[in-house]
């Protein structure tokens, strides 16, 4: 059994680790400037104690990866799995989309039309899953707008409706 430095290292190991502690020691920098710390109250009362431990705790995590990071030994494909990590900021792209054209077009059409986008795009092609996507969307829409009375914006495509469809559409759909 290897001892812990001597275990290959993953191909993008060493930069995640980087930019996880990068990220981590950024965040604690800027704890003074995000909270302030009040005469005369106990430690543990303080706003900023809580954050900066979990904070501190991340960096000194993170320089443990990031150390054991460095004395492993390394294997190829980095750039690859780099390039692997950058594909799924693909879907964070399409959530922009989706939020910037509910408003636009609607909670339920969007909903529904991204849903079967996304079934499209992540490889299925069954109308099982076509239809299985369509009443996730449905199912969705229903719970977050009807039962748990979620305030989302009415579209402006709704405008375009006649008075009782479009007052229906805004209240529930």
């Amino acid at each position: 059994m290897k001892s812990f430095f001597e275990r290959e290292r993953r191909p993008g190991d060493f930069i995640f680790a980087l930019l996880f502690l990068v990220f981590s020691a950024f965040l604690l920098s800027q704890i003074g400037s995000e909270t302030k710390w009040i005469k005369g109250t106990k430690l543990f009362a303080q706003p900023p104690f809580w954050p900066a431990v979990g904070l501190a705790g991340m960096v000194l995590f993170a320089t443990g990866h990031f150390l054991g990071s460095i004395y492993s030994r390394k294997s190829d494909g980095r750039g690859s799995e780099i390039l692997l990590w950058c594909r799924s900021l693909e879907y964070a792209a399409w959530f922009m989309v989706y939020v910037w054209l509910v408003p636009k077009a609607g909670y339920l059409p969007t909903t529904i039309i991204f849903t079967l986008f996304l079934t499209y795009r992540t490889g299925y092609r069954k109308r099982l899953m076509f239809f299985s996507a369509l009443l996730v969307a449905i199912a969705i829409v229903v719970v977050f707008k009807s039962l748990l009375s979620v305030k989302i914006p009415g579209a402006q495509l709704y405008e375009y409706l006649p008075d009782g469809i479009r007052n229906f559409m805004l209240l529930y759909l």
